[in-house]
């Protein structure tokens, strides 16, 4: 319910790491996506989680969107 009710102020469920106002809700956020990867998540979780768009892996989001930063770049400038 935390989580629903931070997407549905922030639009998102990226909670950041610094923010001292969600503290306990950080820690449970770092906690499902530690579970995740340790496959110890049962498939409830993961599907109610993915059905708000939780975001699993920080890093491989970013990745993505600056490699489509690079790609629209390269198709406004031709290099």
């Amino acid at each position: 319910d935390e989580l629903c009710a931070f997407k549905a102020e922030n639009g998102h469920c990226n909670v950041s790491h610094n923010d001292a106002g969600n503290k306990s809700l950080v820690g449970w956020v770092n906690q499902q996506r530690l579970s995740y990867k340790k496959n110890a998540l049962s498939s409830d979780h993961i599907q109610q989680l993915n059905s708000i768009g939780f975001i699993w892996d920080l890093c491989h989001r970013s990745w993505n969107e600056h490699f489509n930063q690079l790609c629209s770049f390269k198709a406004e400038n031709g290099h």
